[in-house]
């Protein structure tokens, strides 16, 4: 599975010559209300096999959680269900807001 780090996709993000990733944020409801990364789309692990319908197959999907761990969980379970172009954020939001962001609340 392929990952990226925090300072990796906030370049990616600033960079306009290449296609933004969708940000699928697998955390819960009440986490992601609390932080989340902008423009990201918040869908709880348990909803993905019901909803990865919702995921386009062929786009970058760069998968957050946490700390790393559930949004690798998604990841696999996504790519064994033919998604192609799948990236854990290593690290999570933790290292986004302590890398990244530190204005962003951490819990």
């Amino acid at each position: 599975m392929k990952q990226i780090t925090p300072p990796q996709l906030a370049e990616w993000l600033k960079d306009d010559s290449r296609p933004a990733p969708f940000l699928l944020d697998v955390r819960e409801p009440q986490e992601f209300q609390y932080c989340s990364i902008p423009g990201s789309v918040l869908m709880p692990m348990a909803s993905v096999p019901a909803r990865m319908q919702e995921l386009e197959p062929d786009a970058e999907i760069v998968v957050i959680c946490h700390h790393g761990g559930r949004s690798m969980q998604v990841a696999m379970f996504l790519q064994h269900q033919g998604f192609a172009n799948l990236i854990n954020l290593a690290g999570g939001v933790a290292q986004w807001a302590a890398q990244v962001d530190p204005a962003m609340p951490q819990y």
